[in-house]
């Protein structure tokens, strides 16, 4: 008998799930050098068009099936039993993902460790000290990257409800609390706050190009943890009679909401202290944003340590969510313990992490690349631009074309009228693969 969520906790982890590192430094980044309001509302619009249907459709699988993804695959196809079982295997796509997610999160671990000291004041020290993480101080990365290790899989070694949910319940209010006591303290700093509201909300919609519809796209297709088993494998354990649709808004509001929130707290920081606001990805973070917290004494110190732990806790909950599906299933397949299960993959994603360690490790990086790249920048390229929307696709037609339509009618009757059950049925069919096919040529020919 599964372990079921609380309706409350299900959301929550769904949320811990989906609320990643890209809410601190991609959401903020592409909204605001993206046509800002603009961006939002197209975001917005896809996400309810495209994102909103396919999340269903995965939600669906692991509440119909009620068991690990393999298996509820299995049990679901009216035909083809065996060959339909196998697209439970992109939950090795989270395990690869995790692997490298780890060692980012390890990184934010180091910060908040350095945020007790003194912050570098300028860019090019900043700069100095990530790349000195990266490419020379493999201990520190090391024994980083290995505390997250043993805390994630901890979690996921006390289940559904001892581990995921507790950490999730106590977790994502907490990040919320730090963030909005960043925000509020952000007000006070100048017009920097005013200026990062005009970035982020005030319309460009010249700004609005077709690589803005894909680039919007795919932040609201993967931001929510799609094509990974994730969702499905959440699902099975769903308490009855949980309200599937008004989870899933829910859901969504929160993902969209930290990532605002987040928004204006990167950027106030930004506006006040003439910081790039270009500047995308980590170097946003782990140089620009330092370097700002610096400038105000003791209270950046403090701010340091309560951005970098809303990051940490951020990272956590979304990494927990990677190693759950490939456990669910040996625990079920092979009538093995959780601990034991967590053995296996362990040692795979312990092993990778410290792969893509090396591969960034100067002394040693030419022995730790694939295709030419080192090891963790090939990991990132193929689960995202790859591995993660096949596996989105192949979810989105098996709900749309090969599961049966009488269950899905049965299944959200309670929650959806019949009108808005044939546009989501339809969407889902025609719609959403062709939308998913789309990001994914945009991103490997980008």
């Amino acid at each position: 008998m599964n372990e079921k969520f609380t309706k409350i906790g299900f959301v929550l982890a769904m949320a811990g799930s989906a609320v990643g590192l890209g809410n601190a430094w991609k959401f903020p980044t592409m909204v605001g050098n993206n046509g800002g309001s603009a961006f939002i509302v197209l975001y917005l619009a896809l996400t309810f068009g495209v994102a909103f249907v396919a999340f269903l459709a995965e939600l669906s699988v692991g509440r119909l099936g009620e068991t690990d993804v393999v298996n509820s695959l299995y049990k679901l196809a009216p035909k083809h039993k065996k060959t339909w079982s196998l697209a439970g295997f992109f939950m090795i796509t989270a395990v690869l993902i995790a692997s490298f997610y780890m060692v980012v999160i390890g990184w934010i671990l180091y910060y908040i460790y350095l945020s007790f000291g003194s912050l570098p004041t300028q860019a090019s020290d900043a700069g100095a000290i990530f790349g000195k993480l990266l490419s020379g101080d493999v201990a520190s990365a090391l024994i980083c990257f290995s505390a997250v290790f043993f805390l994630i899989f901890y979690v996921v070694s006390r289940g559904i409800k001892g581990g995921i949910e507790k950490l999730n319940i106590w977790m994502m209010p907490t990040l919320f609390i730090l963030l909005v006591l960043m925000l509020f303290y952000s007000l006070s700093i100048g017009d920097g706050f005013m200026q990062a509201a005009k970035f982020l909300f005030v319309p460009n919609f010249s700004a609005i190009t077709g690589d803005t519809v894909l680039a919007a796209l795919g932040l609201a297709f993967f931001s929510l943890s799609m094509g990974v088993c994730t969702v499905p494998t959440y699902a099975a354990s769903l308490p009855s009679g949980t309200n599937l649709v008004r989870s899933t808004l829910s859901i969504i509001f929160i993902n969209i909401m930290i990532g605002i929130i987040m928004g204006l707290v990167v950027f106030t920081f930004v506006f006040a202290y003439g910081a790039d606001t270009t500047q995308a990805g980590p170097g946003l973070i782990f140089v620009s944003l330092t370097t700002l917290f610096a400038k105000l004494g003791v209270v950046g110190n403090l701010l340091s340590v309560a951005f970098f732990t809303s990051l940490l806790f951020a990272g956590v909950t979304s990494a927990v969510s990677m190693i759950e599906p490939f456990v669910f299933y040996l625990v079920n397949r092979f009538k093995i313990s959780r601990i034991n299960a967590l053995v296996y993959v362990g040692i795979f994603v312990y092993i990778l992490g410290v792969f893509c360690i090396f591969s960034y490790y100067e002394p040693t990086a030419a022995n730790f690349t694939l295709f030419g790249k080192p090891i963790f920048d090939a990991l990132d390229y193929a689960t995202s631009n790859i591995l993660m929307p096949l596996g989105a696709i192949v979810f989105s037609f098996f709900v749309g074309f090969m599961l049966k339509k009488e269950a899905l009618v049965m299944l959200f009757s309670g929650f959806m009228s019949k009108g808005m059950f044939e546009a989501w049925y339809f969407l889902l069919r025609y719609i959403t693969p062709l939308a998913i096919m789309a990001i994914m040529i945009y991103q490997l020919v980008k």
